[in-house]
């Protein structure tokens, strides 16, 4: 009986063995079919993990341009290969190789304008001038925004809310939006609830020529069109609104307001003025803003920025062509004709308690903070910046701090909805 069950022991083994070398051999095989056949569609793209892998487009596509799939990964060694594209860039086909697969020349006005469809923003309008001198005519306080932006990112609600409170506490005043699509019917439509109301307002397309002109920011602007400057991942359009606003200040004088930025007060009694974004406890500032500026014309310190940018300019780190440069200019001293403000003018609430701003009271202490909340704000400060980064998506709860300030501090007011988020 042991030699026998012994006997169906090694047979048993025996039939295991053989299954496990069949199941080997044959998902071997399979590996290496697929493997084969991966690697046929993987080399037709020219994929050889190196960082940089060209990929031949048909002919008629982007007039015989190549595809450069930058830092290509498999998110699976025998699974069907994901690849992620980390960054797409169309480049010009030169290759004196391989004629199929051109090498790229990173520095060409073509690879500028195909990596950045949104290059079109640097189109300009000649009729600037003429239209500008013509609003400005009979104007005793200048205010200034930009929009510059794809089509698809449309002047809402929450923007809206700005040019509704500049116009109730500044009446008198005319703002210019400086934008590449709002100055349209479409953008007309936008602004008409205060045209109709009578107040100032005109959304034109710049003229980048007129503009830049003898400033030190017509080089920047020469070597950003001819492609001899990378414009960095930073939107180009971020960075060209960080410019714009210096220019157009430097030119004609007067207020520049970002688009989320709530005005509470008369600003006539402000000059050649900037805001503490942050400061110490003995009131030393930390950190300036550029959201809110206040110079008259050809202001030196105005000159001295745009020249920091042209000089500097960096379109992979947030904010360094922004605020942080006019901290940097600033700091270094030797500025006259400047008044510093404190953080509670402009930027009374940090962009990391923003959100307290929305949300309604939900008890008698919370009613009470919101209510002194109001009073402080109506009484220290300018305007609230609303950091839209952080706050775009929140609703203005009704009642909250927000609710209150918007609802006394409007001339329309025909969006306070508490149903609507992007108010």
């Amino acid at each position: 009986m042991k030699t026998k069950a012994a006997e169906q022991r090694r047979s048993h083994r025996h039939r295991h063995t053989k299954f496990q070398i069949f199941t080997t051999v044959s998902l071997t095989v399979i590996i290496f079919t697929y493997m084969f056949n991966t690697n046929t569609f993987i080399s037709n793209i020219s994929f050889n993990f190196n960082p940089k892998s060209t990929v031949p487009v048909p002919p008629n596509l982007f007039n015989n341009q190549t595809f450069i799939l930058n830092q290509l990964k498999s998110t699976s060694t025998f699974q069907n290969p994901i690849l992620i594209v980390k960054q797409l860039i169309i480049q010009e086909s030169q290759n004196d190789q391989n004629p199929l697969v051109p090498p790229v020349n990173l520095t060409t006005n073509q690879t500028i304008r195909t990596k950045l469809p949104e290059f079109d923003i640097f189109n300009s309008n000649q009729e600037f001038q003429t239209q500008a001198n013509e609003f400005f005519k009979e104007c005793k306080l200048r205010f200034f925004m930009t929009w510059i932006s794809s089509p698809f990112k449309i002047f809402s609600e929450r923007e809206f809310l700005a040019v509704d409170a500049l116009f109730q506490s500044n009446p008198d005043c005319c703002l210019m939006i400086l934008s590449n699509t709002m100055g349209s019917d479409f953008g007309f439509q936008i602004l008409k609830p205060v045209i109709d109301l009578g107040f100032q307002v005109l959304a034109i397309q710049p003229d980048f020529n007129f503009l830049f002109n003898n400033t030190p920011a017509k080089s920047w602007f020469d070597h950003m069109k001819n492609g001899n400057r990378d414009p960095g991942e930073i939107p180009l359009a971020q960075n060209l609104s960080n410019l714009i606003r210096l220019v157009v200040l430097y030119k004609y004088g007067g207020v520049y307001l970002d688009t989320d930025f709530i005005t509470l007060k008369d600003f006539s009694g402000l000059r050649n003025s900037i805001g503490a974004q942050s400061a110490t406890r003995f009131g030393n500032w930390t950190r300036l803003n550029n959201a809110v500026l206040i110079f008259d014309k050809n202001h030196p310190l105005l000159y001295n920025f745009i020249e920091e940018f042209a000089l500097t300019f960096d379109g992979n780190r947030w904010g360094h062509n922004g605020p942080y440069l006019v901290s940097r200019v600033v700091e270094r001293g030797a500025v006259s004709n400047l008044s510093v403000l404190p953080p509670e003018a402009f930027y009374p609430v940090d962009w990391t308690r923003i959100g307290g701003l929305f949300k309604r009271p939900v008890n008698r202490a919370h009613t009470r903070w919101v209510e002194a909340k109001v009073v402080q704000l109506e009484e220290s400060s300018y305007g609230v910046h609303l950091w839209n980064k952080q706050s775009r998506k929140l609703r203005i709860e009704e009642e909250s701090v927000m609710g209150r300030l918007i609802s006394q501090h409007c001339v329309v007011c025909k969006i306070f909805n508490t149903s609507q988020k992007t108010f």
